[in-house]
């Protein structure tokens, strides 16, 4: 399957297993298991959506917004949990306005789950753990 280095941001294929102990990118070495969610710009936003075959889950988010602060340990404890299973991005829609208004979102937070390029799912407000864990459950 294909899947987005974290770090370069470069395509690689892996085989798809349900738990992976190593992964590392063929260009850059790093580990594609990085728990940490990428940030998503107008310049890398198409060619992450359409590299990658595994479920993308975007949080849209703004450092103002309180609900969105209470989310991201969420979040990040989710991107931890499904290493190369599903994609965690983000995009701050203070920094990157013109996605905000690419992808109409009208309140944060907003969840929107891509496949193949493709949104295929979207939620608005903060969820819990157990609620993350369902909706990310559904796409894999």
């Amino acid at each position: 399957m294909r899947v987005i280095c974290p770090h370069c941001l470069s395509t690689n294929n892996v085989p798809k297993l349900e738990v992976y102990k190593k992964a590392n990118c063929g260009k850059c070495k790093e580990s594609l298991l990085d728990p940490h969610p990428i940030a998503l710009s107008s310049d890398n936003i198409d060619a992450i959506l359409e590299s990658t075959e595994v479920p993308i889950i975007v949080d849209f988010w703004a450092p103002w917004c309180g609900p969105c602060k209470m989310f991201a340990p969420v979040f990040e404890q989710a991107a931890r949990a499904y290493p190369l299973r599903a994609l965690f991005a983000k995009v701050d829609t203070e920094a990157e306005q013109f996605l905000a208004s690419r992808f109409k979102i009208r309140s944060i937070p907003t969840l929107i789950v891509f496949k193949e390029g493709k949104e295929i799912e979207r939620v608005s407000g903060a969820l819990s753990d157990e609620d993350l864990d369902v909706f990310v459950e559904r796409f894999l």
